[in-house]
């Protein structure tokens, strides 16, 4: 999220960053994703004649940005506001530098595995952690409530 919006806004003038930004925030946190569309749509109105290039942005990665939508509810705080794989390794990052090379390959595993197990202390932990499991199974959710079954229509 955080670079989607800085690249949107490297497209927009200084004087107009503010407010587009505001705009990216209400995509972003909008209660499901028919809100979000909208606020796409809004964005596209008020940007698209003077700023095409930081409209097509937003709008050609549209399903990619509002992918979240498509998980629990409980999960979409998680999801809004982390990158796991960048916070993972955040703490390895910052003492590998500091070290500059750990040696053999063996000792540069067995620090970075044992920065990580500590790290993970520090981690929230997940909202609804038994939904987690059905995501998983891809069970489909839409609003954020999981839909227990497609409905057939009878031929």
């Amino acid at each position: 999220r955080l670079h989607k919006t800085a690249n949107v806004l490297d497209c927009l003038p200084k004087s107009a960053q503010p407010a587009a930004k505001a705009a990216i925030a209400d995509i972003y946190n909008a209660e499901d994703k028919d809100q979000a569309n909208k606020a796409i749509r809004t964005f596209e109105r008020q940007y698209g004649a003077k700023f095409p290039k930081a409209v097509k942005k937003i709008v050609d990665d549209a399903d990619v940005l509002l992918a979240f939508f498509d998980y629990p509810a409980e999960h979409w705080i998680h999801l809004r506001t982390t990158n796991p794989i960048e916070s993972t390794f955040s703490t390895v990052r910052l003492r590998t530098k500091v070290t500059r090379g750990a040696g053999s390959r063996a000792a540069a595993l067995a620090m970075t595995f044992k920065l990580i197990e500590s790290a993970q202390q520090r981690w929230r932990s997940v909202n609804a952690p038994h939904l987690v499991a059905l995501v998983r199974a891809g069970a489909r959710f839409e609003r954020g409530v999981l839909i227990e079954r497609d409905e057939v229509t009878a031929a």
